[in-house]
């Protein structure tokens, strides 16, 4: 899996493909620290991810919460079917604000 960080309108995307799973996570995790940020606003574009596994979606819950709690947001943005299924079978889609396009999800 690779990650690829850009900035749009003082908006984190993070662009993200292939897998994210316990092998791949890592690179995800690490662009996604908000350590000594205020109110940081983050997308996640899940267009090129092919799969998600439990720790993917531990992941997903983990920035959620870092992301709130330093009074900012986390969305996610096109995720393919078989992520958008796993997404909603485990509810994370009802906690994370999950929106269909990249554009959608960078809109306030």
């Amino acid at each position: 899996m690779s990650v690829t960080a850009t900035a749009t309108d003082g908006i984190r995307v993070l662009t993200a493909v292939g897998e994210i799973d316990h092998h791949t996570g890592q690179s995800l995790q690490q662009a996604l620290d908000v350590t000594g940020t205020t109110r940081p606003r983050i997308v996640i574009d899940l267009r090129q991810v092919t799969f998600l596994d439990s720790s993917g979606i531990n992941l997903l819950i983990t920035a959620h919460q870092h992301t709130t709690q330093a009074g900012g947001r986390l969305r996610l943005a096109g995720p393919t079917p078989p992520v958008q299924r796993v997404l909603q079978l485990v509810g994370v889609d009802q906690l994370i604000d999950c929106r269909e396009t990249l554009h959608h999800a960078l809109t306030p």
